[in-house]
């Protein structure tokens, strides 16, 4: 009799212990049913198991938390968890929950900075994107630039036009420092692969030439013919007069309105009083337009007028340049 109660003295703690254990794994690949089907949950930098096993029952997730809590601990994963916003459906396991949130499947966010956008309109688009952390409202241009490790003085073309994908909860910062990143990136390798009998001391004079080239571009095909425009400009020292600078350089005054009087007004982006590139870019150019500015075909134009449907009229002499201002603008 002592052996038999011995026995199952032994037996049933075992038996008690399969059970759970049997309980917990099947409870582990159950299917957990999510409010409304589908829910997102936002771990933190810095969470804890803890935190994140609430922070899933609180994003209406059927789930006990301290089960949650505990399969992570037991399964030696609750020290992995990556931080991001998660998209939970109905039907996933406590089990693929858990290898969701240690793998960092998370949700992407994106922001576009668009080609001949101007740094203003960059910290707008940025401001306005309620996916990111805004930490830039109160900082100058300037401090922006220390902020991302920038060693230019001056914001404007020194980020690259691009769709960025984010984490919910990264900064502005972050993302203006890839895109900062981006473009030293594609202006270094197209300033290495330039041709070298152009009149341009710098990459940066080079994005200069490539803000002007995407300002003034109506359609792609007569981007590089307007490269070669201002290049040849800039052999024979003839002043750009080109409108988007004057534009730059009246800044937020400008009402839409171009006038006589604005391309005869001193600034240093006005290109009609002062000779040769501005002092800094006047917007973002992209891809298209560096290659262009530092690879532009050769050709003998000066001068090019806008057609009125996108596309542009080139001109090898003061002559034919106002015969074509005539026709195209003056419609005479």
């Amino acid at each position: 009799m002592k052996i038999r109660f011995l026995i199952v003295l032994l037996i049933v703690p075992i038996l008690l212990v399969a059970g759970a254990a049997l309980w917990a794994i099947n409870k582990a690949d159950s299917g957990l049913e999510v409010n409304q089907g589908v829910t997102e949950v936002t771990v933190p930098k810095g969470a804890s198991m803890r935190d994140v096993a609430q922070l899933v029952a609180d994003a209406g997730v059927e789930i006990d938390p301290r089960f949650f809590y505990w399969m992570a601990r037991l399964s030696g994963q609750a020290h992995q968890i990556k931080a991001g916003s998660y998209e939970v459906r109905s039907g996933i396991s406590p089990r693929g929950l858990l290898d969701k949130l240690v793998s960092g499947d998370v949700i992407l966010r994106s922001v576009a900075l668009i080609e001949g956008w101007t740094f203003r309109q960059v910290r707008q688009a940025l401001q306005q994107n309620e996916d990111l952390t805004h930490e830039t409202a109160q900082l100058t241009d300037a401090e922006i630039l220390k902020r991302i490790g920038a060693e230019e003085s001056h914001p404007e073309g020194l980020f690259f036009p691009d769709t960025y994908s984010f984490h919910r909860g990264d900064s502005e910062i972050d993302v203006l420092k890839r895109a900062y990143e981006q473009m030293q990136t594609h202006l270094a390798e197209q300033w290495a692969g330039r041709d070298t009998s152009l009149p341009l001391k710098s990459p940066y004079e080079a994005l200069i030439l490539a803000s002007i080239v995407e300002k003034e571009t109506g359609q792609a095909e007569d981007r590089p013919m307007i490269a070669s425009v201002f290049i040849n400009r800039l052999r024979v020292g003839m002043l750009l007069q080109t409108d988007p600078t004057v534009i730059y350089g009246i800044g937020e005054r400008f009402d839409g309105n171009l006038r006589r009087n604005d391309l005869t007004r001193d600034t240093p982006y006005n290109t009609y009083t002062r000779n040769g590139l501005p002092p800094t870019p006047i917007a973002m150019p992209g891809l298209a337009s560096l290659r262009a500015a530092l690879n532009p075909p050769e050709s003998k134009y000066y001068y090019f007028v806008a057609r009125g449907d996108g596309s542009s009229e080139f001109s090898r002499s003061l002559a034919e340049h106002n015969r074509a201002v005539r026709k195209f603008q003056l419609k005479r």
